[in-house]
């Protein structure tokens, strides 16, 4: 099946399999947020200014792991390489595993941001090795659908962690009667990866066209004359696609939450409600997602990759307005939620191809890793920035609304040339990659 043989299927799985369990670590936070932040904080979830305290520290924390996320990738990224792909997403995923898991016994909010700092290191790592490791192993000719199919594990880990979110918070009653343990045992379900992890080391070689460098790789060649531009064009499509994300993603049990405060319930039967909406609105962006990133195999096969930005952050900003707009009831809001996934989520099927092809091999997960995290960094500050918003009261669809200028922004980068247009161009050192 597209012209792949077991064994490059075999690297795409495990691949896939590190992609999507590191999106499944990294979000459980965001879902459990509503039980675990009152419980760290010892107040009550109905207590006057607790859902202002709830919003305010969903934001600061998902801004420290983008944070750590982003110094993680720089850092795994030069890692990856210097020890080779395999040995570097075998490390990140052990990493990203246990720090999720020991937030289970976090005795208070500062304990567990330390954790998820922790946990955002390997997160971040994970991406540049498992990208890095794609590109090499399949034909050049092949890295548009291995790059958007690797991507695809991106929703479906978020269905996972949506699933056992749901699973331990309200199906299943004995660990659900009981908001203290729950959150507790969703986090535990994060150790799942580090068996994964050591079945992908038995199993996955390095690709036979990496060595290991000469010399270690700096970030100051990724800014040479032959560099610069892919590097500033990277980075730059990188930031509009990450901040848009975060800016809505994060943000759904938030929606979630403020939709359901409406009904007039006992606090648990309030708390259910509020994850069944939560359930309904990830699972419906995530599908979104899951269609959104297979598009971007056609559209950058017949378009190019610049006209494939183009088109998806101008839709983008299209289904932003639209899904957010004032006066729509709870439940259609909800299912609309998957149009935005289609754009915002989507166009991430492009970045595990569009970024390993604006580098050469020595420099592939260095330059990647760099692009992808150093615009994470950039991105910390518009969650944070949204939660201090929150905080004061406001209305959170009126302040999502506004996300909608960012792929503004990455429609007029594109416009004026920052997006390089990769399609048909091969680095000068893969000659023998595309002949095979």
């Amino acid at each position: 099946m597209f012209g792949l043989t077991r064994y490059q299927w075999l690297v795409l799985f495990a691949a896939w399999l590190g992609w999507g369990f590191d999106v499944f670590d990294g979000l459980l936070f965001t879902y459990v947020a509503p039980l675990c932040v009152p419980s760290l904080l010892h107040i009550e979830a109905t207590a006057p200014g607790a859902k202002e305290e709830i919003f305010f520290w969903t934001a600061s924390l998902n801004s420290l792991l983008l944070l750590g996320w982003a110094a993680g990738g720089i850092l795994f990224g030069k890692i990856t390489d210097r020890i080779g792909r395999t040995r570097t997403l075998l490390i990140t995923m052990l990493v990203y595993a246990g720090s999720t898991a020991a937030c289970a016994f976090a005795p208070n909010i500062w304990v567990l941001a330390i954790f998820r700092l922790c946990a955002s290191l390997g997160i971040g790592g994970e991406w540049a090795a498992g990208a890095s490791l794609v590109a090499e192993s399949l034909p050049a000719r092949k890295r548009i659908v291995g790059g958007a199919l690797l991507y695809t594990s991106a929703p479906m880990g978020l269905f996972l962690a949506t699933y056992v979110n749901d699973l331990f918070t309200r199906q299943l009653d004995v660990i659900a009667k009981n908001p203290q343990t729950s959150w507790r045992v969703v986090f535990l379900t994060g150790l799942i990866p580090a068996i994964v992890a050591f079945l992908i080391r038995l199993n996955v070689k390095e690709p036979e066209s990496w060595s290991a460098a000469e010399h270690t790789p700096r970030i100051a060649e990724l800014f040479t004359p032959a560099l610069r531009r892919h590097t500033i064009g990277g980075l730059a499509m990188a930031v509009v696609a990450l901040t848009t994300w975060w800016s809505c993603s994060a943000f759904i049990p938030v929606i979630a939450s403020y939709l359901a405060n409406d009904a007039a319930l006992t606090p648990q039967d309030l708390g259910k409600l509020k994850t069944h909406f939560t359930t309904i609105g990830a699972t419906a962006f995530n599908l979104g997602g899951l269609v959104g990133t297979l598009l971007t195999v056609p559209v950058a096969t017949y378009f190019g990759r610049r006209p494939m930005f183009f088109v998806y952050y101008l839709l983008s900003a299209i289904a932003i307005m639209v899904t957010f707009a004032p006066g729509i009831d709870p439940m259609t809001r909800l299912y609309m939620m998957a149009l935005p996934g289609v754009t915002v989520f989507g166009v991430f099927g492009s970045f595990t191809f569009y970024l390993p092809e604006l580098f050469p091999m020595r420099l592939r997960g260095t330059g990647s890793g760099f692009c992808y995290n150093i615009g994470r960094v950039i991105t910390a500050c518009f969650p944070f920035g949204i939660g201090l918003i929150l905080r004061t009261g406001a209305n959170p669809l009126a302040i999502i609304r506004w996300v909608a200028v960012v792929p503004v922004i990455g429609v007029i980068f594109v416009l004026v040339g920052l997006a390089e247009e990769t399609k048909g161009k091969i680095p000068d050192d893969e000659t023998a990659a595309a002949a095979s």
